[in-house]
């Protein structure tokens, strides 16, 4: 029997691989329907309630207990360390970033004051020197401070929380609790934890 006949014809792949990849993925783009996290429904932990202390697991303030204060209208949590103990001013926090402790304090009677809200805590831009002739050199880079309102707001709610901790009968080993940091040593598990 004779082999069977050669063609021309060569098989290529229908789809070919890219010759080239791009460094850098394309924005993809929101499906239409799709809402963004300010327009989301932000439903609470059913472990976070005012007064709850909460370990803060990101951010510049990782490590620190806080107490959480209310949940802002953005979702975000408001908590405090108060400064005076561990210099956790009052700031946001997404829920996602804090572990939840038992520990609870009874804040009811805690006036928080009204402007404490998502636009209190926005960013403010910095002015950038315009540069005129000959004064190229002269200009300073204008720094963040906290401003006035800031301080007095803190104060105010650290004042409250100071004296709610002080009528705590354990109140030795709350002061002590809210100033320690967290860490984890070899062989501990937060997910094998109580808090």
């Amino acid at each position: 029997m004779a082999p069977p006949a050669k063609t021309d014809t060569k098989a290529a792949k229908k789809n070919r691989l890219p010759r080239n990849y791009p460094t850098e993925d394309g924005r993809k783009r929101l499906h239409p329907r799709q809402k963004f996290f300010k327009q989301h429904t932000h439903k609470l932990r059913s472990t976070i309630s005012p007064g709850t202390v909460l370990i803060l697991v990101a951010g510049r303030h990782k490590g620190k207990r806080v107490v959480f204060l209310k949940q802002l209208s953005s979702g975000l949590l408001l908590v405090t360390g108060p400064y005076h103990l561990n210099g956790c001013p009052l700031r946001r926090i997404n829920q996602a970033y804090v572990i939840a402790t038992k520990t609870k304090l009874n804040i009811k009677g805690v006036k928080l004051p009204d402007r404490l809200n998502d636009e209190y805590f926005k960013r403010q831009k910095l002015r950038k020197p315009k540069h005129a002739e000959g004064e190229i050199f002269d200009t300073k880079k204008e720094v963040y401070t906290v401003s006035d309102e800031r301080k007095t707001d803190q104060a105010e709610v650290d004042k409250q929380l100071l004296d709610v901790i002080r009528k705590n009968p354990e109140k030795k080993l709350l002061f002590g609790y809210l100033g320690a940091m967290f860490s984890l040593k070899n062989k501990q598990y937060p997910h094998l934890m109580k808090f």
